[in-house]
């Protein structure tokens, strides 16, 4: 971790305590990391990813309730938009340009927040979810089991606390539609936990200026960063940094090998 990772502690609506690092390396631009379930910011996946991402930009990783070092037991979307908004209000107070990118479950959160919220800038949704309810979860196939024990972290697992399923939540693909900012949608061909067909499907339904990028032979989420290490930070870093005047999209066969529910 850099030497300049300032480690804060910010409150939710609910008064739940979100523990953040935030990276700062002396950008005008910051990008806000959002992990999916099962992980936290100080991952070993999601510490290298936020300094890797820090040559570009200033960075703000954290834990979602019931993760990591922050408070609370992690609800599975229903009151986690309460923990987005939390860190992107601080975001605010500091920049004009605010990135967000999650993963899995985080993508599922970063598309929520920037649908209701509308205060950020760019977006990049990696595995994100249909829905919560339509997600597969094969983990009996051996690219979810192999890769699920690959990324073990003692410390880390010992930190999840979760709570019941049963919350109200916002479905993804009811409310993608109503993004207006440029929006990055991601997946791996061989995720066996979100099939690719899940953010196919919200790339699709999408209205504001869009691309889709598959990665062939990459898992879940994170797994994509660590696989195809520099063609996912290339892909995320040209959108973030790219001038967005017309939709772009990536058709043809990467499109429709996807194919869609």
């Amino acid at each position: 971790m850099f030497k300049n990772v300032e480690q804060l502690y910010l409150k939710t609506q609910d008064d739940v305590k979100i523990a953040i690092n935030h990276n700062k390396t002396g950008h005008d631009e910051v990008l806000i990391i959002a992990h999916g379930w099962f992980m936290t910011k100080d991952s070993s996946y999601f510490t290298d990813m936020a300094n890797v991402f820090s040559e570009n930009f200033d960075v703000i990783s954290f834990d979602f309730r019931g993760h990591g070092k922050s408070s609370g037991t992690y609800t599975f979307t229903s009151k986690e938009p309460m923990d987005m908004k939390a860190v992107v209000d601080y975001a605010k107070e500091h920049y004009k340009k605010i990135y967000l990118v999650g993963f899995s479950l985080g993508g599922a959160l970063v598309l929520i927040h920037s649908a209701v919220e509308k205060d950020v800038t760019k977006v990049i949704a990696v595995s994100a979810p249909h829905s919560f309810i339509k997600i597969e979860n094969q983990m009996w196939r051996k690219e979810a089991w192999w890769h699920s024990f690959r990324k073990f972290e003692f410390i880390r697992w010992t930190t999840v606390r979760p709570s019941l399923i049963i919350g109200k939540k916002i479905r993804p693909i009811d409310i993608v539609a109503k993004i207006n900012v440029p929006t990055l949608f991601v997946a791996g061909d061989c995720d066996a936990t979100v099939h690719a067909w899940h953010t196919m499907s919200l790339f699709r339904v999408a209205k504001c200026q869009k691309k889709f990028e598959l990665f062939r032979g990459c898992c879940h989420a994170e797994d994509l960063f660590f696989q195809q290490r520099k063609r996912f930070i290339d892909v995320c870093t040209d959108w973030l940094k790219e001038e967005h005047s017309v939709e772009t999209v990536q058709e043809n066969r990467e499109l429709q090998a996807v194919g869609g529910r």
